[in-house]
């Protein structure tokens, strides 16, 4: 390679040294992908913490004064994947976690990277900023809304749609929050979510000056026969025992693990005694898919209670939070925020600030969008979801447990949950990650959005009983 530094390349040096040294990266990269999709290849070369950062193997994350040559650039971009986890992102066909597995379309994000521009204006993202306007239309249509109403954006993660939905509601019931502060309410404000529900409502509740004390947690159901037998696994699934599914029927009789869903009337209750301790319920997040469960509240029965009380509810026809990197394999990060007031968003976030949106350009300014949201710049979240739209992808949840030989022939007992809660902690370690829900007995929980065969689920479960047969 002729190119000496990276200044080398354009727009300062010349085409030549610029092909070589990205033709160099884009082998890096397409040799990861092709690598990552071969079985034989380890999820993930681990190594703690300290090694890592002791310049592993000649991999240092330290930062010198002077340049380095492009060829060591290039070094660290290949060490970089190698200690990375391969991902479904990467097409391995044998990581079953959440949020990062699926299709890999990652020709968008490389695309979106290259015109690295921002979504604020039309006049600097005309392109984007209309793919996002048929996009969020599109979804709208989906949901069942006309194309006349509704307000939508791309937000940063599901967390931050979250966030979006508790500041529009309190701008809808108490709009002067935004000119006087949190002095301007009447009382304090209650929100309510399942037990179920995303940290993250919590958690915009403290961002929001509300509190997270103020967040009330609703029971879900459970219903009767959820616990599981104490009949030996059948053969085909070794000495793992299905206890949940979103979109599969279960193995074994743990038809109990498919509710998980919130109580209308626990809510109601809910809400009665937050009015007697002087709150204001203004707030109901429903959830349509638990992170663990994949559990749908009752959204009909749920909004029978906001309506009867005169209540916001999140995920119901007012707003939705609909994240395609999750449920749909888009590339991290992608989540759009749906409203169906028109011009709310606006209304909540606007500031007019004149460097960006003045009135009189010599375009329609309502295709500049960045006033209505809280953020300045805006990353390009649109173009993935809208390049792979015809894919449309599918995943499901799958929970189990893990029984090791040694507690087999025990009879269900809380001694016998005491051990078996132990299990999934000590596999981590080996292999998988487990999920802790309440007094839930410890299990696995793996997303299935990749190109796993049945082999691959047959492996899994394998190494399972492998990695666990002496506990």
């Amino acid at each position: 390679m002729d190119c000496q530094q990276l200044s080398d390349l354009l727009p300062v040096g010349g085409e030549k040294v610029t092909m070589e040294f990205f033709q160099e990266l884009v082998n890096i990269l397409m040799g990861y992908i092709f690598k990552s999709n071969q079985r034989s290849t380890k999820v993930l070369d681990f190594h703690h913490p300290h090694l890592l950062t002791e310049s592993l193997e000649g991999f240092s994350l330290d930062l010198p004064y002077q340049p380095e040559a492009p060829e060591q650039i290039l070094v660290d971009c290949g060490d970089t994947l190698k200690y990375s986890v391969k991902t479904g992102r990467s097409c391995h066909p044998r990581f079953f976690n959440q949020l990062a597995s699926g299709l890999d379309f990652s020709a968008g994000e490389w695309l979106t990277s290259t015109a690295n521009t921002n979504m604020f204006t039309y006049e600097v993202a005309p392109v984007f900023i209309l793919m996002e306007e048929v996009l969020l239309r599109k979804m709208q249509c989906i949901v069942g809304w006309s194309e006349d109403e509704g307000d939508d954006i791309f937000c940063p993660g599901g967390s931050v749609s979250n966030l979006y939905s508790v500041l529009v509601a309190r701008c809808h019931f108490y709009p002067e929050v935004k000119i006087r502060g949190m002095s301007a309410l009447p009382c304090r404000l209650a929100l309510f979510t399942s037990e179920q529900g995303h940290f993250s409502v919590k958690k915009s509740a403290a961002v929001l000056g509300m509190g997270s004390d103020n967040v009330v947690v609703v029971k879900c159901n459970e219903r009767p026969g959820s616990r599981p037998t104490n009949s030996r696994p059948t053969a085909e699934r070794k000495s793992a025992t299905a206890i949940c599914a979103a979109g599969l029927g279960t193995t074994q009789k743990l038809k109990g693990w498919r509710a998980r869903k919130m109580i209308p009337s626990e809510l109601e209750t809910a809400i009665m005694a937050a009015r007697v301790k002087g709150l204001v319920s203004f707030y109901v997040n429903a959830t349509a898919g638990t992170t663990v469960y994949g559990a749908i509240d009752p959204l009909s029965a749920i909004a029978e209670v906001y309506h009867h009380n005169t209540l916001w509810l999140h995920a119901d026809s007012l707003v939705l939070s609909w994240n395609p990197h999750k449920m749909m394999g888009v590339p991290q990060q992608c989540s759009a925020f749906l409203f169906k007031k028109k011009g709310l968003l606006q209304e909540c976030n606007q500031l007019c600030a004149e460097y960006l949106f003045q009135s009189n350009k010599h375009y329609n300014v309502s295709y500049d969008t960045g006033d209505k949201n809280i953020q300045c710049g805006r990353h390009v979240d649109v173009f993935k979801l809208w390049l792979m739209w015809k894919a449309k992808p599918e995943h499901s949840n799958v929970c189990f447990w893990y029984v090791p030989e040694s507690l087999r022939n025990l009879l269900w007992s809380p001694e016998r949950n005491r051990m078996l809660h132990q299990v999934a902690p000590k596999i981590k370690a080996r292999m998988i990650g487990y999920q802790p829900v309440g007094s839930n007995v410890n299990f696995f929980c793996c997303v299935f959005s990749n190109p796993a065969t049945k082999e691959d689920i047959d492996f899994l479960l394998e190494e399972i009983d492998r990695l666990g047969g002496d506990l």
